[in-house]
């Protein structure tokens, strides 16, 4: 049985491994894919795709062609290129802005399908679970869709029912995307320094989580709370309530919020609502969630944003989420303070300081860069107040200098633009640092507030008061174990394991050599002597000796063949 199913997940991912050569061909990478195969299959391949497909492909651009291939290969791939596009320090901004466009459209299930799955991860049948069930769901994409519920309380829920097959589906394209990065890495060594398979380890641990409905749950929940916590006159956000009693890792149930989507404008001033209030009431709650709570809305387009009643702006779908840490938070602080009083060496410290540090090879050219960068944001009168804007030309800055920032640094700027996309339609007059001013300050000086003093002075005379006592006992600790030998020290010579890993394959292959003489003479040997017992006048021993001698052969020459990959 073990044995039929692993022939079968086999089977798969070598169908599935042909299925992306073919569409990379049919979209004109036929270079990348004779670079995979290294021309074994690539004239295979060809015959399948029409040469009016493949000519079509051929007049859009390179990137337009990538973004194409991501869709065409299914939820994985689009799902892995959203990722990409908030790494910027990764792939060309041209490859950016395409992957940004990756939308999955697919056909809802049918009813009973979903009825199934709620009903399983439920453990009840959705007669008695709900009032009311609507068949047909108002949201489809490729992991999951949403239906409107009615509870027995009355209450109405958005119900979010994930596909029965897709978690299958991607593990199956992840053990080809590992395939693939090994193969990149292996025949084209310009790309270890990307990582490839740490790229890919990354995002199949970022949609596993996604798979998991009850991250998501977490998700909104920290959300709703760091709001309902929020008593202040400026807070203008709502997020959905989650109700745990019907969330499962593949069912999420959130409070159904009625409202008008924010890119609505006609209808929003139909109803009363002022774009400009609607704008300024956005980005303060924005700001709020990134220089106040440290966790904030990472996807807030138009159709996750909606406008309810008493004007404030709802959050819907939190599957892509960005953390800051606190001292993080008066780091972007001091960023944003300094470059609004031109200060160059502040930028560059908070930018050092967000890099951990990192040692800077030109800090004379860091500091022409920044400068440059500063003297044309004073002087711009297009897009100036735009904070996307800044962190952007940033990133160039920071990606050209080798300065590791994290990686939400990039999320943050790519939310950003999204969200000033919005703005633009509500207010285009709108300063976005007028607004941000006031919360900058606080992020700056929260830590030096008199009761942030008093505490950090507490914690550090408890800290060295503990220090003080424990000092002696681990002073003592450590002459004995140097007394006793127990101290060791490790030398780790970086660069020689390539070299250590040659020597033992040429020790192997030098030792199999002299076996295989050994062998030969003994052949020979047996033969001559006509040592018994014999096959057609042959001794077996000698014949014996060499078989054996043409199997170390035949495995000798294999291995000089594959080269340093032998272990890859």
């Amino acid at each position: 049985m073990a044995f039929t199913l692993n022939i079968e997940r086999r089977y798969k991912s070598v169908t599935r491994y042909n299925q992306i050569l073919k569409v990379l061909v049919k979209y004109g990478f036929d270079d990348l894919v004779r670079y995979i195969e290294q021309n074994k299959r690539f004239t295979f391949y060809q015959r399948f795709i029409p040469k009016a497909s493949r000519s079509h492909a051929l007049e859009y651009s390179k990137w337009e062609r990538m973004r194409m291939v991501c869709e065409d290969l299914g939820p994985t791939f689009i799902k892995f290129g959203q990722i990409l596009s908030n790494r910027p320090d990764l792939v060309p901004l041209e490859l950016t802005l395409e992957l940004e466009k990756l939308q999955d459209h697919v056909p809802p299930l049918p009813e009973e399908i979903a009825r199934e799955v709620v009903e399983e991860e439920l453990k009840d049948t959705v007669d008695n679970l709900f009032a009311w069930f609507d068949p047909v769901p108002f949201a489809s994409a490729s992991m999951a869709q949403v239906h409107k519920v009615t509870l027995h309380s009355g209450k109405r829920v958005a119900l979010k029912v994930q596909r029965p097959e897709i978690k299958d589906i991607i593990v199956e394209d992840i053990k080809v995307m590992y395939k693939l990065a090994q193969t990149f890495e292996r025949r084209m060594p310009s790309l270890k320094s990307f990582d490839l398979k740490g790229l890919v380890q990354n995002f199949e641990e970022s949609i596993m989580q996604e798979l998991d409905f009850i991250n998501e749950s977490i998700n909104v929940q920290r959300f709703y709370n760091n709001i309902m916590a929020d008593d202040g006159h400026d807070q203008f956000a709502l997020a959905p309530k989650v109700y745990q009693e019907y969330t499962t890792t593949k069912i999420l149930a959130l409070e159904f919020m009625k409202g008008i989507k924010i890119d609505r404008i006609k209808k929003l001033e139909t109803n009363g609502f002022d774009t400009k209030v609607l704008a300024r009431r956005l980005t303060i709650s924005y700001f709020k969630q990134i220089f106040e709570y440290g966790f904030f809305h990472a996807d807030p387009h138009p159709g996750n944003l909606l406008v309810v009643p008493n004007r404030h702006i709802c959050y819907l779908d939190f599957g892509m989420m960005g953390s800051i840490l606190p001292r993080d938070i008066e780091i972007f602080g001091k960023l944003f303070l300094a470059i609004t009083k031109r200060d160059v060496h502040k930028i560059i410290k908070a930018l050092q300081s967000l890099s951990n540090d990192s040692p800077i090879e030109d800090i004379r050219q860091l500091e022409f860069d920044i400068n440059e960068f500063v003297e044309k944001h004073y002087i711009r009168s297009f897009h100036k107040n735009e904070m996307s804007t800044i962190l952007l030309e940033l990133k160039d800055i920071i990606i050209d200098h080798g300065l590791k920032v994290p990686t939400y640094f990039f999320l943050f700027a790519r939310s950003l633009v999204t969200l000033e996309g919005v703005l633009k339609k509500l207010d285009g007059e709108l300063d976005q640092f007028a607004i941000a001013r006031p919360y900058l300050i606080s992020a700056v000086t929260k830590s030096f507030s008199p009761l942030k003093m008093g505490e950090k002075a507490i914690n550090s005379i408890y800290e060295l008061g503990n220090y003080m006592e424990e000092f002696p006992r681990d002073l003592k600790n450590a002459i004995r174990k140097i007394n006793s030998g127990e101290v060791k020290v490790d030398l780790t010579h970086k660069g020689i394991d390539p070299m250590v890993h040659t020597i033992q394959r040429v020790t192997k292959q030098l030792v199999t050599a002299f076996i295989m003489v050994a062998l030969i003479i003994g052949a020979s040997l047996f033969i001559i002597s006509n040592v018994k017992p014999l096959w057609n006048g042959i001794s077996v021993f000698g014949l014996l000796c060499l078989i054996i001698t043409a199997i170390l052969g035949y495995g000798m020459l294999r291995n000089i063949w594959k080269g340093d990959y032998d272990n890859i």
